[in-house]
């Protein structure tokens, strides 16, 4: 069911839903089926409804009752180690590659080009993949204790272009996505400096947890040069899945399956020839096996319903004349406009679409949607459609910076994460107020945290901040999250099992 604005406006929506409780409207993601099996995408029927968010005093994040948070970094003012810098900005991705009783290991992508910010990614000793690429993207790798104390921080990679999101291997390291499409040789100009690109940018590169003297910013030419966004490791040390958040055309889900007798582990660039493997894209395909064109063809209709997905090759990975996407005629993979996030939960990976509504964004006769979650499953090779959420125009930008009815209406999922109860939570990189949502795959929506930081319009008046990576810490005591612009990381803890278990 489509639910309008009017209908949130006039309380009919909550009828509509089926559920309302504490005064929260649990979402206007509509629920799978009930006759779907969530056991089908290895996801629990558990998600309770979080209380009403309650703002903060100081302004940056409001939470229900009973949680809290502590800033872990900010961006220019808590201090890298061994007098390397202030914490960059641009926090986006982020993942906890290593839990001990007292201590979390933590990789953190900054997405930047050179210049875009004050305090880039500073190029450490060991850690430079590309020398032209000054003040710019890269990953810093957090300590912090078992609450979400800040204890050390220090660069892993510097040199990189647009480090969006990717991915926590089953080894322990991050692997981390640039998204961009850069020649080596092509020039920069930003903030009254200029440059030339040293390198070719669009790869993968692995991240390990270890000081910034003994770190490997080599790329990973095996697993394909687009404009990646996030990838999730397939337990079994054979297949790595990777999203593209790409347009004109619209960007596709990629599969790298390794060689015969080869598993993956750590030093993935020294492993690896550049063609080693295989690159494939993916192919929703229907009843009749014809190929699904573009996500956007599906609704809320086939919610829960499983198809089946084939792969076909990428010719030329390393994209020297054609971007992988451009590589394939329409209707021959499926595509989807702006595949985001990726994470596993060991039976497979849930992919997020942010949305579908611009002129450009989707074929004329697909439907508008403001975001998509899938589920692909390892075993059966089928991807589902467990969250969905209808277009709604009537939401504008002009409301302000916290509309009455802001942490009811839920757009733009973006980064995603597996809690350690098998319910998922989303970072919103909408139109609207800015979230983090509780998602139960297949069932109900609810918001866990808003950003007062940002007006939650992306005219940039007074200023625009997305959510970025979404990360539990093993044991569930922390959910780590970023808030973009300024660059800041969050430990929140609170009653987290009472509500996502």
């Amino acid at each position: 069911m489509t639910i309008s604005r009017r209908q949130v406006l006039s309380g009919g929506a909550a009828a509509g839903v089926g559920l309302s409780v504490a005064g929260v409207l649990p979402t206007l993601a509509e629920p799978a089926a009930a006759s779907s099996s969530h056991g089908s995408h290895g996801s629990p029927d558990g998600g309770r409804p979080f209380p009403p968010l309650q703002d903060d005093p100081d302004g940056i994040l409001a939470l229900p009752a009973g949680f809290s948070y502590r800033i872990v970094t900010r961006e220019g003012v808590t201090e890298l180690t061994d007098g390397q810098g202030k914490t960059p900005a641009f926090h986006d991705g982020t993942g906890v590659v290593e839990a001990s009783r007292d201590r979390l290991t933590i990789i953190q992508n900054h997405e930047l080009t050179p210049h875009m910010a004050t305090y880039g990614v500073p190029h450490i000793a060991g850690t430079v993949y590309d020398a032209g690429a000054v003040n710019a993207s890269g990953c810093t790798v957090l300590t912090t204790d078992r609450n979400g104390k800040r204890i050390a921080e220090w660069v892993g990679i510097s040199g990189t272009v647009r480090n969006c999101a990717g991915g926590v291997t089953p080894w322990g390291t991050w692997l981390t996505c640039e998204e961009t499409f850069i020649n080596a040789g092509a020039t920069w100009s930003a903030a009254g400096q200029t440059g030339v690109y040293q390198q070719d940018h669009g790869y993968v590169f692995e991240v390990l947890q270890s000081d910034s003297k003994h770190q490997l910013p080599k790329p990973i030419k095996a697993f394909g040069r687009f404009e990646h966004e996030a990838l999730a490791v397939e337990p079994n040390l054979k297949h790595v899945y990777l999203s593209e958040d790409a347009s004109g055309p619209n960007g596709l889900f990629y599969r790298w399956t390794a060689p015969r007798n080869v598993h993956l582990g750590s030093g993935l660039a020294n492993r690896l020839s550049d063609t080693a493997g295989t690159l494939e894209a993916m192919q929703i395909r229907l009843d009749d096996g014809s190929i699904l064109p573009d996500v956007a063809y599906l609704t809320s209709a086939q919610l829960g319903r499983p198809f089946k997905v084939t792969w076909t090759p990428v010719a030329d990975r390393d994209a020297r004349t054609t971007p992988t996407r451009s590589q394939f005629a329409d209707g021959t993979v499926t595509r989807g406009k702006k595949f985001e996030g990726v994470w596993s939960n060991g039976k497979g990976c849930y992919i997020v679409n942010s949305f579908a509504f611009g002129a450009n964004d989707l074929p004329a006769d697909a439907t508008k949607h403001d975001g998509m979650v899938w589920f692909y499953d390892y075993s059966d090779q089928t991807i589902t459609l467990v969250t969905y959420f209808p277009h709604n125009p009537g939401a504008a930008e002009t409301e302000g910076p916290f509309p009455r009815f802001a942490d009811l209406t839920f757009d733009g999922p973006d980064n995603v994460t597996v809690t350690p109860w098998g319910t998922l939570v989303l970072a919103e990189d909408g139109l609207r107020a800015s979230h983090v949502l509780s998602s139960v795959p297949g069932g109900p929506t609810y918001a866990i945290a808003r950003n007062m930081l940002s007006n939650g319009t992306s005219n940039g008046s007074p200023t625009y901040s997305e959510f970025t990576g979404p990360t539990f810490s093993p044991d569930g005591r922390v959910l780590f999250v970023n808030i973009q612009l300024p660059g800041i990381t969050l430990a929140i803890t609170g009653p987290w099992e009472h509500y996502l278990g």
